[in-house]
C-alpha cells in the first residue's frame, strides 16, 4: 500500500482565514461536524504558529 501523501503545510495566517470563514458559515452556531472541522483547523494553525516561530529564530 503506498504511503498517504502528506498534505501541503500552510502558514498559520492561511488556517486563519478558513478558521475565520468556517465561523462565518456556521453564523456562530456550529454544527457538530463544523466543531470538529474547527478543532482540526486549530491544531493545525498551532503547528503553523509554532512552525513560524521557530523559523524566525
Amino acid at each position: 500500500m503506498p504511503p498517504v501523501p502528506a498534505r501541503p503545510v500552510r502558514s498559520a495566517d492561511e488556517v486563519n482565514e478558513e478558521i475565520r470563514g468556517l465561523w462565518l458559515r456556521a453564523g456562530g452556531r456550529p454544527t457538530a461536524e463544523q466543531r470538529a472541522e474547527y478543532a482540526l483547523l486549530v491544531a493545525e494553525w498551532a503547528r503553523a504558529a509554532r512552525a513560524e516561530v521557530g523559523d524566525a529564530a
